[in-house]
């Protein structure tokens, strides 16, 4: 983590006899290699996952929010940011509104709140994240083993980045906090956000997929033959990953000059898109498993699964649309080694 750390801070929560129970922590944790190595840890974790959301404080006297969703907490941490309390006292307050929650929704889970500050590239940012706990075994000093609590890092869901410095200078932003989306149906991701008192700015899913569909329709437009299709929508990929391996937005304008610069054509991606009945924003979030679909085919289903490269299909894979069969020239090694012993040959 490249970053300055300024404060951090670990609240647990356990389970007894049926409730959830609080311990919350007296002082922060000093900053030393250790702290140092699980904000690392965390943020990668946090930058590694495939979906995120975007999102905004809900301000209770103007937007139309539902009772679930107003909290406290953007109140304890203006406080905080204001001078008026310590980031210690700020913290308890935090811990305890997310233990009100998880009584309210009876959510019983053993785990750990983190919650720290830091600055990076000039930017103050803080991080909350509920971290699930794991039973372990480690090491004592006489070599016997001890059974130990672990934070189980890898399994985090929830979490959140807010922006310090964008909230303070552009209040009205919807995207000053990012935070893992969760999946189908009734997210993860719902709880949290009611902790924090926030709401989706918005949906990176749908900008991804709304800037595929319209680079669909440009290749169209241009007639592109296929090879020269195939390479737009690796370099679309490409500059749209990077923006999200550094949590930045895609910018429109920028995005159709590295284009030019990669498949020149006579009408930019800017020019096309600005004349379509819906244009694309100027800036978007990148949702990467969603543009993925820009250069893999992939599926499963009836107990198959498939996935390939966009650039093989003509070549390694065939396809026949008429009688929907798909044809693979070459298997991948370890496929191939799994069929050849599984009809007793030889490798």
């Amino acid at each position: 983590m490249q970053a300055d750390v300024k404060h951090s801070i670990i609240h647990q929560f356990y389970t007894n006899d049926g409730q959830i129970g609080l311990r919350v922590a007296p002082a922060t944790l000093a900053i030393n290699d250790e702290v140092g190595l699980l904000l690392s840890e965390l943020t990668e974790v946090y930058n590694a996952k495939p979906s995120k959301g975007y999102a905004r404080f809900i301000d209770p006297e103007n937007d139309d929010a539902e009772e679930h969703q107003i909290s406290e907490f953007p109140e304890k941490l203006k406080a905080w940011r204001s001078g008026d309390d310590e980031f210690v006292g700020f913290s308890q307050q935090a811990a305890k509104i997310l233990h009100q929650q998880l009584q309210h929704y009876g959510i019983l889970e053993d785990g750990f709140l983190v919650i720290a500050s830091y600055t990076e590239l000039g930017q103050d940012y803080l991080v909350v994240a509920f971290l699930p706990s794991k039973d372990g075994v480690s090491i004592a000093p006489d070599l016997s083993v001890d059974r130990s609590s672990q934070l189980d890092i890898n399994k985090v869901q929830l979490a959140a980045t807010i922006n310090l410095t964008e909230w303070q200078e552009e209040p009205e932003s919807a995207t000053y906090i990012s935070f893992i989306k969760g999946r189908v149906g009734r997210k993860v991701s719902d709880f949290f956000l009611d902790f924090l008192g926030c709401a989706e700015g918005l949906n990176a899913k749908k900008q991804s997929q709304q800037l595929m569909e319209s680079l669909h329709d440009y290749v169209k437009a241009a007639e592109m033959p296929t090879e020269q299709a195939n390479t737009l929508r690796k370099s679309v990929y490409d500059i749209c990953d990077n923006s999200w391996k550094s949590n930045e937005p895609v910018r429109v304008k920028d995005l159709s000059e590295q284009l030019q610069q990669a498949v020149p054509t006579e009408r930019s991606f800017a020019d096309f898109t600005a004349e379509q009945s819906q244009p694309l924003p100027e800036e978007i979030r990148a949702d990467r498993s969603t543009l993925r679909k820009l250069v893999k085919f992939q599926g499963q289903g009836g107990g198959l699964s498939v996935g390939f490269d966009q650039e093989l299909l003509g070549a390694r894979v065939d396809y026949d649309p008429h009688t929907d069969k798909l044809t693979i020239h070459g298997t991948p090694p370890n496929l191939r080694d799994q069929l050849r012993r599984y009809f007793g040959i030889d490798s």
